[in-house]
């Protein structure tokens, strides 16, 4: 059974830092895109980075460039998040998710067939 399973949020200040880390199991991922998405409260889901099955190629979300790295370990079958200068609008759950096909990353939840529970990220003002 594939399982994706997200760690790493918590309650940070304005400014600050966090690393989220996603780690799947069941399969390997090696091959796939792989994304980070976000739900506020009240809001809908919405795309935030994305990586491409080698990790060459990122997309980032505008509010977020510049601010939110992603990575890849392929070896450990591990997705991260970096993100930096935290602003408390990036509070929500952030949600990792896999592609079951497909090499490169894509922006649309749909192309993505595995998903964690989520982490929850507040950044408090």
């Amino acid at each position: 059974q594939v399982q994706v399973v997200e760690s790493g949020g918590g309650l940070v200040q304005a400014g600050g830092s966090l690393r989220l880390s996603c780690a799947a199991s069941g399969r390997t991922f090696g091959t796939n895109g792989m994304g980070w998405f976000r739900q506020a409260p009240g809001k809908e889901r919405e795309f935030v980075a994305a990586i491409n099955w080698s990790g060459s190629s990122t997309y980032y979300a505008d509010s977020v460039k510049g601010r939110f790295t992603i990575s890849r370990d392929i070896a450990k079958n591990t997705v991260y998040l970096q993100m930096t200068s935290l602003k408390p609008e990036d509070t929500a759950l952030y949600y990792c998710a896999a592609r079951q096909y497909g090499s490169s990353w894509s922006e649309r939840s749909a192309d993505y067939r595995y998903w964690g529970q989520g982490t929850q990220v507040t950044v408090s003002s």
